[in-house]
């Protein structure tokens, strides 16, 4: 076993563009600032608190982050702390699988035994001293479980028709329960249905020993793997971007979960005051909880930091 193993590690992703937002996180001059770089819920960036969140649970030196080369200006200055080697760069964002899975890669080099949590960056949480109890239970559940990734459903808080949704199967340990089916963004009658039954929102948080999720790949996208090994092997910048040339986009949930439910384990998460902050609607909620915060503002490269104005339109509609 790998010297660095035992304390775990996290793997942030930062990649996306967060188009969905893309209204309400402009600059004043109108220039796109993808929401991982605009503070909503607190004084920090999503990419920030989330660096914290990471830090809760594993030391800095084992904190990987994944991003895009485009938002260059955006990333440098908020991971300058970050050691050397652990910002990895797509040329482009090509969707959750492959930003992924060159984190995976970027942690391989490191530590072949480690045990990850993967995080994404565009989260916020009430209750952050409940997600990190939960956190390390994900932690403790796949290292128990090598050979499979265990995933967090959260208790759900309404019948949300935007959020994945999971089906719970039979209890695996005392920690986890098998998946007996995924279900992405149900009608409103069916999103009650599952929220009578005991279903959970998929929050795309997980952990899982690296094996766990090369195996996934293998046996999903064998020849995307090979290729990311290949360009691992080289590596080299231009190895990267001749490997991107050629890749498609593919969707972690869709293109590697959907169909690997028996790799998959599930641990229940009680109500955190969860949201992904994928809709306006959903940003409005977060800040109405949080009284204290009158605007949310967006960091553009310059380091100014202002209030765009559709934002404060909405908030004070």
């Amino acid at each position: 076993m790998s010297a660095h193993s035992e304390g775990g590690w996290a793997l942030v992703l930062a990649a996306g563009d967060g188009l969905r937002l893309r209204s309400l996180t402009a600059t004043g001059e109108g220039t796109h600032v993808p929401k991982q770089y605009c503070s909503f819920c607190s004084d920090r960036s999503l990419l920030a608190e989330t660096l914290a969140r990471a830090e809760r649970v594993v030391p800095r030196e084992r904190v990987v982050v994944v991003v895009a080369e485009q938002h260059r200006a955006l990333w440098e200055p908020e991971l300058a702390g970050l050691p050397a080697g652990h910002v990895a760069v797509q040329p482009r964002n090509l969707g959750t699988a492959n930003g992924l899975l060159l984190g995976v890669m970027t942690v391989l080099r490191e530590d072949p035994a480690a045990t990850l949590l993967v995080l994404p960056s565009d989260h916020a949480f009430e209750n952050e001293r409940g997600l990190r109890v939960a956190l390390r239970r994900a932690q403790r559940a796949a290292a128990r479980r090598p050979g499979e990734l265990v995933l967090l459903g959260i208790e759900p808080e309404e019948p949300e028709t935007e959020y994945g949704w999971i089906v719970p199967g039979v209890e695996a340990d005392s920690l986890t329960t098998s998946i007996a089916s995924f279900v992405e963004k149900p009608v409103a009658e069916r999103a009650a249905r599952l929220m009578a039954s005991g279903a959970l929102w998929s929050s795309f948080i997980m952990a899982a020993r690296l094996a766990a999720l090369l195996g996934l790949y293998e046996r999903r996208q064998p020849r995307v793997l090979a290729a990311f090994r290949a360009a691992a092997r080289r590596d080299r910048e231009s190895a990267w971007s001749d490997l991107y040339d050629e890749l498609p986009t593919a969707d972690f949930s869709r293109d590697i979960l959907q169909d690997s439910t028996a790799a998959l384990r599930l641990l229940r998460v009680p109500r955190l005051g969860w949201s992904d902050l994928g809709t306006p609607e959903r940003v409005l909620r977060c800040l109405r909880r949080r009284p204290s915060r009158r605007s949310a503002v967006a960091a553009p490269a310059a380091g100014a930091r202002r209030a765009p104005v559709a934002l404060d339109a909405l908030l004070h509609a």
